[in-house]
């Protein structure tokens, strides 16, 4: 069935029936170790989410662990970097989790990360933003920030379509807008488009809302450069208020009505903001966002920036999910030049785990890692991109937070 992915005989696969999950007590789940770091950060994320899954159900419950190729080392055994043998068993298995993979700027292949979204049809990237007691923030209050960025992930200028500068495909486009649409570019112009469909918004604010209305969230803000680009993030903008009114009327209100004097009533509260000055609301009221749903390139930025707030991209967790797939990853790059030396926090990787455990249901697993995730913090047992911020930390390797964190479990 599989060439080089070994399935491991005692577990069993997670079915999707009505669009829910069925989770068996040994669910097979499929991870790939990633890039650079990956190599480090895997092992000590493993080795928690393990020890929690232990602690809380005693052995009754266990993780079943597929081992799925992707970037490096699917190089080395099938001469490519995303092979379908990794794509169909993401397919089979539901839910996986992965490391960073690399990406080269300018130049080279198309992100690994970027194919695994629109191949799996991943559309939701879910970037939850918070604070850990004890981690350092730049913030003077940064227990008010608390936000889950939906970023739409398959379309904008992420969805790859553009043309190198004095390419002959490049010329053609600048010959056929000059021709057709009179519009006269600069010589020697690099050319990209930025789709952004109906289909694609609706469905990714349609899932923010839910997420919102299931986890007790107060409001959904719909963030895009509308005032600009009309056409695209206005439209997802204008499309996101559709599905708000049309799918979810009876359960939301728009910001505009609550400030005419119309009560809210336990609602969740629809906003928008431009793009850019959500940057400074962010930093300035962060206690008035609670979901977030942009396109692609904005959710970048966005979740890049919240993630600075709370104590940086080294503990920032994210998932990527479809309808019935997920793939939860390290939000961070590979950082080859850390490769091997057990010196990275593997924070995002644990944290997506947790992630993770609450989408499969297992949600003590999840309360368990984050409460000893805090008192290590809190005990000031931290790898060196957090102790170079905190005044008298303990600076440790990745495994060793790891085990810190196991046995403060």
């Amino acid at each position: 069935m599989f060439t080089h992915v070994r399935v491991p005989e005692d577990g069993k696969k997670i079915e999707v029936r009505n669009g829910r999950l069925v989770v068996p007590d040994h669910p097979i789940i499929g991870y790939i170790v990633g890039d650079g770091t990956g190599r480090d950060i895997m092992p000590a994320a493993m080795k928690v989410w393990d020890a929690a899954v232990q602690k809380v159900y005693g052995g009754q419950r266990k993780i079943a662990w597929v081992r799925l190729y992707a970037g490096e080392d699917a190089e080395e055994l099938y001469g490519e970097r995303l092979p379908e043998e990794t794509l169909r068993a993401i397919r089979e298995f539901v839910v996986a989790i992965k490391g960073p993979l690399t990406t080269p700027v300018g130049y080279g292949w198309r992100s690994i990360n970027v194919q695994l979204r629109q191949k799996l049809d991943l559309y939701a990237c879910i970037r939850p933003v918070k604070w850990y007691p004890g981690v350092p923030s730049p913030l003077k209050e940064p227990h008010k920030v608390n936000m889950v960025v939906f970023r739409e992930n398959t379309e904008d200028v992420y969805a790859g379509i553009e043309w190198e500068a004095g390419s002959p495909e490049a010329k053609r486009v600048a010959a056929y807008l000059k021709r057709t649409f009179k519009i006269t570019l600069p010589p020697n112009t690099g050319i990209g488009v930025k789709p952004i469909s109906e289909g694609a918004t609706k469905r990714l604010v349609r899932k923010a809302i839910r997420y919102a209305l299931e986890n007790g969230r107060r409001s959904v803000t719909l963030v895009g450069k509308g005032n600009i680009m009309k056409y695209t993030e206005g439209a997802f903008i204008r499309w996101g208020y559709e599905v708000a009114k049309e799918e979810f009327g009876d359960v939301t209100i728009t910001e505009a009505e609550v400030a005419e004097g119309k009560p809210a009533d336990g609602k969740i509260i629809i906003k928008d903001r431009i793009a850019d000055a959500m940057f400074q609301q962010v930093l300035l009221r962060p206690e008035e966002y609670d979901v977030i749903a942009t396109p692609n390139l904005n959710g970048d930025y966005l979740s890049e920036a919240l993630a600075a707030m709370v104590g940086g991209v080294g503990i920032a967790p994210g998932a990527n999910i479809g309808d019935t797939l997920a793939v939860f990853e390290a939000t961070h790059g590979s950082a080859p030049k850390y490769a091997g030396l057990d010196k990275v926090n593997p924070g995002s990787l644990l944290l997506s785990g947790v992630m993770m455990f609450r989408y499969i249901g297992w949600n003590e697993v999840a309360d368990a890692i984050e409460a000893a995730f805090t008192r290590t913090i809190q005990q000031k047992i931290v790898t060196y991109d957090l102790a170079r911020l905190m005044e008298g930390a303990r600076e440790v390797r990745t495994s060793e937070f790891a085990e810190a964190i196991v046995a403060n479990l």
